[in-house]
């Protein structure tokens, strides 16, 4: 009975104790950096360890670099304690001791302390290495200060001579510009690559210039409506579908060509605005140059009553046409039966003039004038609509005795308008200037735009 509880007494102490011996062996340093020396291991000690304690101990006091710093040594295995300002000092202690004669393994358990000791040698390292770089860099840096301004004067003498030899065989002075630019370019380009290539720096340049090629696309993604009227500026300078003074119509606004600059085309309408429209829609859009032949053609509607022999009409309103200084007899007038309307036969009337010399505005109310007086003249009427007046109720009776009294055929009506019609005096209208308003425009057209006129496309 004695013996089974001794044994169970002997049973829980080992249980109670086994997980203290395991807690006791896992419990031991885990920071202790132990390091292996390269050198081989001998039987017989080189050096004793107390020559090793010394030794290392008086190095390490002599950097200065550590507080209470202890070594110790056994078997050759150096253990170190202490603190340091930083993890290069550490290592440095680790490193001499591995190095020291006699020693088997280092036992690095010096703490690290950056807060213990502050020092510039960081930042006076990395400027003594700026300045190694800069001086090894020097002769780079002068062959770029010789060769680059030399490749930039070259480049400005060969645009200057590209640019001379242009001049007189393109009409675009922009154009010009700009390739005797693109022409030059090369040359500064060679300079350049001579810089870098001395430098060592091409697969650099390289580097920046695919960066610089996506940069280029994502920016003209972002400024997609820039680089679309510039593109656009090119190949209208290319095309040239007008001039400047020329009187277009285009994006649905009409006026005479200001100017147009690498965004847009600038217009002043008939009333004197300036109107500035993107290149972008200019190029895009249909342009319709009324200068670019002078020849244009009018047209203008003549209602004549169903009392009247259309030919006469026509003959009258043909002489007319005919005798009107500023229509031209090449091609020929025509006038032309159009439509059958309500109270009137609808004639059509087509004349030619110069649109360069004469207002269009002017001429057609000239026309209306004598085509008016000279069907007048000829008795021949011009009524105006029909109109139908419907009383749901009937008519008044107070009306109806006027009405009635008032009743007429249309043909009677319209004899007795003409009878009563003023004859018109053309005292005034063969006087009439038909010279094109376009003259007004000259302040307009001399007005800057944008505050620089050598951005302009147009300009010879």
């Amino acid at each position: 009975m004695t013996r089974q509880i001794l044994s169970r007494i002997l049973f829980c102490s080992l249980l109670v104790l086994w997980p203290l011996g395991a807690f006791a062996q896992d419990s031991g340093p885990t920071d202790d950096e132990v390091t292996a020396t390269e050198q081989a291991v001998d039987v017989t000690p080189v050096a004793r360890d107390d020559q090793i304690d010394t030794r290392i101990t008086n190095i390490l006091d002599a950097t200065g670099w550590f507080r209470n710093i202890r070594v110790r040594v056994e078997d050759g295995i150096v253990f170190l304690d202490g603190r340091t300002a930083s993890e290069q000092r550490q290592l440095w202690a680790r490193d001499l001791a591995a190095k020291t004669s006699g020693v088997v393994a280092v036992v690095n358990r010096i703490e690290v302390d950056a807060k213990a000791d502050f020092s510039l040698d960081p930042a006076i390292s990395a400027v003594e290495d700026l300045g190694t770089r800069i001086f090894l860099a020097l002769p780079s840096i002068i062959l770029a200060i010789v060769v680059l301004p030399l490749a930039w004067f070259a480049a400005s003498f060969v645009r200057r001579f590209a640019h001379w030899m242009l001049r007189g065989r393109m009409q675009s002075g922009f154009l010009s510009d700009l390739l005797a630019r693109i022409i030059a370019l090369p040359v500064f380009l060679i300079g350049l690559y001579v810089v870098l290539q001395a430098a060592g720096l091409t697969k650099l340049a390289f580097s920046v210039v695919g960066g610089a090629g996506v940069l280029g696309i994502v920016i003209g993604f972002a400024f997609r409506d820039i680089g679309e009227n510039f593109l656009a500026s090119l190949l209208l300078s290319l095309r040239q579908p007008f001039r400047r003074g020329d009187f277009i119509s285009v994006a649905g606004q009409k006026g005479l060509v200001h100017s147009m600059n690498t965004r847009s085309t600038v217009l002043v309408s008939p009333e004197g605005n300036h109107i500035q429209i993107p290149n972008a829609s200019v190029f895009k859009s249909i342009i319709e140059n009324f200068t670019a032949v002078p020849n244009r053609r009018g047209e203008l509607d003549v209602g004549i009553g169903y009392d009247a022999a259309v030919s006469d009409a026509q003959a009258i309103i043909r002489d007319i046409l005919e005798a009107q200084e500023g229509v031209i007899a090449s091609p020929e007038p025509m006038v032309l039966a159009d439509a059958l309307g309500a109270s009137a036969v609808m004639l059509k009337v087509y004349y030619w003039f110069d649109g360069e010399a004469v207002s269009p505005l002017k001429l057609k109310s000239l026309l209306i004038q004598r085509i008016k007086q000279g069907l007048t003249d000829a008795g021949i009427s011009m009524p105006g609509e029909v109109r139908e007046l419907v009383f749901p109720d009937g008519m008044p009776t107070g009306v109806e005795v006027a009405a009635a009294a008032s009743v007429s055929s249309p043909v009677e009506q319209a004899r007795a308008d003409q009878v009563e019609a003023p004859r018109e005096d053309l005292q005034d209208v063969e006087d009439s200037d038909l010279s094109n308003e376009t003259e007004l425009l000259e302040e307009q057209l001399a007005a800057p735009i944008e505050g620089d006129s050598d951005h302009d496309l147009l300009a010879s």
